[in-house]
């Protein structure tokens, strides 16, 4: 379309505007919209068995498509008959619309945490609806001239502003893209519960990382720039991995190693030092998340978890052993104290029958036999100091309630007085 051609089709669809026929190309629109409007709200309202993917991108982009289709249809079908200026703008509008709305889409699907695509949705509607007015009204050729008359040179690559332009909306498109099939792929590694949680998290990354890589490479290709002007900057780099940015690589690196041996999985109850311990909710490739019962959060470079000994409670078994000591008087019947200990501590929920619980003689105190009792739990997670103290507190009824006595230390103080001293 030239600069006539577009001057005359809004000529054309002014003098439409006083034509008494121009109300049939309104009726015939607004009946396009209104049925793909119809049509768009049975495809949401019959999910039913397709792939959730599919039925989320159709409910996006039934209606435009839809209503495209069906102005076209309409464009062919009246146009014998009477001018159909307006349905000839009508159908780039709606295309754009589906092309918004399919970038959007793809935008939700890469980043699934954004809460910015509200603002981006408008944002690039205005774009590509601008950009679709400057084809319409043939000025995107004036447009594009304009830009690459401001020309300059980086090294030896000459650029200019459409080139500028032109590469960052393909790098753009292309790693949206590339980060669309990871998360699809991502959502579906994550449904197979057979692989083993450490492997679809290094499978999802590493397939995040080479298809952005890819994208990049062949997004950059497609514009036109040489792939031999990023040499200096992949050696710059390495030289910069080698030195500066050395811990941060043993980070990812040691990140790649836990997901690979799996020697800590999320989960797992682990301390790392004294200090610094909890369940395992979260691993990235630079570190490691641990929440303790307390509800803190401990960020663990993963070079700690791999360089240094880790305390690992559920490495092989969920299973811990939790124990309590309790002091008796020296005049109780010890088999029948420890079995009373036995028992109260099978009554709680959380403490397993096998293996059962089993109370030992500890030492002879000052004041008191010591009696240890020692249980098992599942599910360690849930925390061990909640189920030591509901076992203490049963033991404390039952001790009371059976007449065992629990000593506490006594101390005997004589007084000696003897006869006054000779003068």
């Amino acid at each position: 379309m030239n600069e006539k051609q577009a001057l005359r089709l809004l000529s054309d669809l002014w003098d439409d505007l006083r034509d008494p026929h121009f109300i049939w190309q309104v009726a015939a629109l607004a009946a396009c919209l209104v049925l793909a409007g119809l049509v768009a709200s049975a495809w949401r309202k019959r999910g039913g068995s397709r792939p959730a993917v599919l039925h989320a991108a159709g409910s996006r982009l039934a209606f435009p498509l839809t209503a495209l289709v069906l102005v076209a249809g309409a464009h062919l079908g009246l146009k014998p008959f009477i001018h159909v200026n307006l349905l000839k703008v009508a159908m780039p509008l709606l295309g754009s619309m589906a092309l918004v709305r399919g970038i959007v889409y793809v935008l939700r699907k890469s980043f699934p945490r954004a809460t910015w695509l509200a603002t981006w949705e408008r944002l690039l509607a205005f774009f590509i609806w601008g950009w679709l007015a400057l084809y319409i009204t043939d000025l995107a050729p004036a447009a594009i001239d304009a830009l690459e008359q401001v020309r300059f040179s980086v090294g030896k690559q000459k650029l200019d502003l459409w080139i500028i332009l032109h590469g960052v909306v393909t790098v753009f498109l292309t790693v949206v893209l590339a980060l669309w099939l990871g998360g699809a792929l991502e959502s579906r590694l994550m449904r197979i519960g057979d692989l083993d949680s450490s492997l679809r998290i290094v499978a999802v990354r590493v397939a995040k990382a080479l298809l952005t890589v890819v994208a990049l490479l062949v997004s950059l290709s497609l514009v036109g720039i040489d792939m031999t002007a990023l040499s200096v900057f992949t050696g710059a780099l390495g030289v910069g991995l080698g030195f500066g940015l050395q811990k941060i690589a043993s980070n990812y690196v040691s990140g790649f190693i836990i997901l690979l041996d799996r020697s800590i999985r999320i989960g797992n109850l682990i301390q790392v030092d004294a200090n610094t311990s909890g369940a395992v909710t979260q691993i990235t490739t630079r570190y490691t998340v641990l929440r303790n019962m307390g509800g803190v959060e401990y960020i663990v470079p993963n070079e700690s978890l791999v360089s240094n000994i880790v305390q690992n409670q559920s490495f092989s078994d969920s299973r811990v052993r939790v124990a309590t000591t309790v002091g008796v008087a020296y005049d109780t019947d010890l088999e029948r104290a420890m079995t009373l200990m036995q028992e109260v501590a099978a009554t709680h929920p959380r403490v397993l029958a096998d293996p059962p619980p089993r109370a030992a003689l500890l030492r002879f105190g000052e004041s008191s036999l010591d009696l240890e009792l020692g249980f098992w739990i599942a599910d360690p997670e849930e925390g061990t100091g909640n189920v030591r103290s509901d076992v203490n507190i049963a033991l404390w009824q039952c001790f009371r309630d059976q007449g065992i006595a629990i000593p506490f230390p006594q101390r005997e103080v004589r007084l000696l007085t003897g006869a006054p001293a000779a003068p």
